[in-house]
């Protein structure tokens, strides 16, 4: 079935017709396609935000003290904030516009850089870690939405490209750069988020020039719900999360417990090297959906899970072998594996939901890859502290290895509800 099929008639007619009244924001007309590619430097700035911490909680839990449980309550009120701000931000993004959600975002996401640059305590750190939450939560529906918006009909799987690769590409910079400049300069903690405070401002003002307009008139119904999709979408929304929610969950745990594994694994700490091993999960994650950009998204979700189910195995093959190469290897096919979960659940959503209810339908997806991404990497990080991390880790690693696994034969058995590219 080719991909004209699956779109709205509406939704192919949109050039030849004035936008209706329930339309979202629109680019203005003949928009180049540099401005597709800027659009999504948002999506980027903000992502960097939401890793950069990652190699500095080591130097946290040596000035402040807390345990690895506390550490992934830590990262868990990072889940709270985003889940909490999907529940609003697709819905209120589709009505009132891409601009007057990012900006408020944008806004917290400053906040959060000056309060971790001054935290003394753990309070200060799970705030921190809330407002990043809600700014990513945002970024990921109405950020993403509004790089559709400013591609246009005829870019659509451009635009779920450079979405998607915008968000893993900045959840792979911030700890690069957090790593390499907190053994490089004076005062880590600060300096890192002076930087990102450099680079959240040029999101702002690429965000304030976005050549997106606001809808005429705003949708009906509540504010504040758990977000969905139209009927009839329900399918593409359920294959992309059975592949991108055990992915994401992968990547997660590699960010909140994989420095505290490497350092049990080489008996020293090392800022550059767990932020490198973060930075190469993302370019995985990157690169990967270039190379399989043009491939059929059943095979691109099918190859998904199976990255993922081979990166727990690894997991569960390096705490036991105590090996670092098998460590990085499984962190690299954990990025793969998301990079690809995200890609076709994207692609999904782009093609064949509504314009006016896109940002909507990318909080869903996010919701349900989000909910197993922030339970499942807690759960394991107070286990490993009761009963060790080997046994943790195996547990964990056996679960999500599960879950891919479930996640694939999803795909399969549903391949003919995927819509394919012609």
């Amino acid at each position: 079935m080719s991909e004209s099929r699956t779109v709205s008639p509406d939704a192919v007619d949109e050039r030849q017709r004035p936008a209706s009244p329930a339309q979202p924001e629109r680019p203005a007309a003949g928009t180049p396609t540099w401005w597709v590619w800027l659009a999504a430097w948002p999506v980027t700035a903000v992502f960097v935000l939401s890793n950069a911490a990652t190699p500095l909680y080591m130097l946290w839990q040596r000035d402040i003290g807390f345990s690895k449980g506390t550490l992934t309550v830590v990262f868990a009120f990072y889940i709270v904030g985003l889940l909490g701000s999907l529940l609003v931000s697709g819905v209120v993004s589709d009505r009132l516009g891409r601009k007057p959600v990012l900006l408020p975002a944008l806004a917290l996401a400053l906040a959060a850089c000056v309060i971790f640059a001054t935290a003394t305590t753990v309070a200060a750190l799970i705030v921190a870690r809330l407002f990043t939450g809600i700014a990513v939560g945002t970024v990921v529906s109405a950020g993403m939405a509004a790089v559709t918006d400013v591609a246009g009909p005829e870019r659509k799987r451009l635009a779920a490209l450079l979405a998607s690769c915008a968000m893993v590409f900045g959840a792979g910079l911030g700890p690069l750069l957090a790593g390499l400049l907190s053994e490089t300069l004076p005062a880590p903690t600060v300096t890192v988020f002076v930087v990102e405070a450099i680079l959240l401002a040029t999101a702002v003002l690429t965000v304030l020039r976005m050549p997106v307009r606001r809808p005429a008139v705003p949708g009906k119904g509540a504010w504040v719900r758990v977000p969905g999709v139209p009927h009839g979408n329900g399918i593409h929304l359920a294959l992309g999360i059975a592949v991108f929610a055990p992915g994401i969950t992968a990547t997660s745990f590699v960010l909140s417990l994989g420095p505290t594994l490497l350092t049990e694994l080489l008996g020293t700490a090392s800022g550059i090297l767990s932020g490198a091993v973060a930075f190469a999960m993302f370019l995985a994650a990157t690169g990967v959906q270039f190379a399989v950009q043009k491939l059929r998204r059943r095979t691109i979700l099918t190859a998904g899970a199976i990255s993922t189910t081979v990166s727990m195995a690894a997991l569960v093959a390096a705490v036991h072998a105590s090996s670092v190469p098998l460590l990085v290897a499984s962190a690299l096919l954990a990025g793969a594996g998301q990079g690809m979960g995200q890609l076709g659940g994207l692609s999904l959503l782009n093609s064949t939901v509504p314009a006016q209810r896109l940002a909507e339908a990318n909080a869903a997806l996010n919701v349900g890859g989000y909910i197993p991404a922030g339970l499942l990497p807690v759960s394991t990080g107070y286990l490993m502290d009761a009963v060790g991390l080997p046994t943790g880790a195996t547990l964990f690693g056996t679960v999500l290895m599960g879950l891919a696994v479930i996640g694939g034969l999803v795909v399969l058995a549903g391949h003919r509800r995927v819509p394919e590219p012609a």
